[in-house]
């Protein structure tokens, strides 16, 4: 078990993701100071997300899902007025304990990690890997390129339902989801239902689902 700064999101960060974020407000301002002035070892904090329908507020713990990824600060970049535009990527899954309002000026969390385990049939590992990618390419075939596709020949089986669905637009529940699971092949098989589920809806009606929101992460603030 480890204690993390704390930084609720809208959306969901998974391992090895990209994170952008528009950083103005007071207690998040000095968490990016401390991270960079190395108060904070590792760079490191972590990210939970919101859920939908609920906003942060001091009483309302109970709107955080109780899994989440750790963030590596990656760039900074400072902005007029204190505010900050900087960068960071997913590191390591954890289970959400207990928070402290306390020690800090921003939330801490008292987490422990999530290891993957080992999957429960490892016997069609290549076929499902396969399939997997094959769903990714079959989503982009629609002409939706949210993003521009990712090169996932070398990623490793256990990262690779991450690898596809940062690649693509997925609601944050479809994303915690794939987040909570240990098992890396029953997480392909998430990933690939969740890419043939929304390609399927982009050929059947021609426009962009719902969750077109959850694109906004790649400019999320605080």
């Amino acid at each position: 078990m480890d204690t993390l700064p704390l930084f609720p999101l809208g959306s969901v960060l998974l391992p090895g993701g990209h994170l952008p974020l528009h950083v103005f407000e007071s207690r998040y301002r000095q968490l990016v100071e401390d991270l960079v002035n190395e108060v904070v070892p590792d760079r490191r904090f972590a990210v939970v997300a919101i859920r939908q329908g609920w906003e942060v507020g001091e009483d309302n713990v109970d709107s955080m899902y109780d899994v989440g990824c750790t963030a590596t600060l990656d760039q900074v970049r400072q902005l007029p007025e204190g505010r900050f535009d900087v960068s960071a990527t997913g590191e390591r899954r954890f289970r959400l304990l207990q928070i402290d309002r306390h020690a800090a000026p921003y939330l801490m969390a008292r987490v422990e990690w999530m290891p993957d385990t080992e999957p429960e049939n490892a016997a069609p590992r290549e076929r499902l890997v396969a399939s997997a990618r094959a769903a990714h390419e079959r989503y982009h075939s629609t002409g939706l390129r949210g993003r521009q596709p990712v090169e996932t020949d070398d990623v490793d089986p256990g990262a690779l339902a991450y690898a596809l669905a940062d690649d693509c637009v997925l609601t944050v529940e479809d994303r915690q989801e794939l987040l909570g699971e240990t098992d890396p092949l029953a997480r392909l098989r998430l990933v690939r239902r969740f890419l043939l589920r929304e390609a399927e809806f982009l050929r059947e009606l021609r426009a962009v689902p719902a969750p077109l929101a959850e694109f906004a992460q790649s400019t999320s603030v605080n």
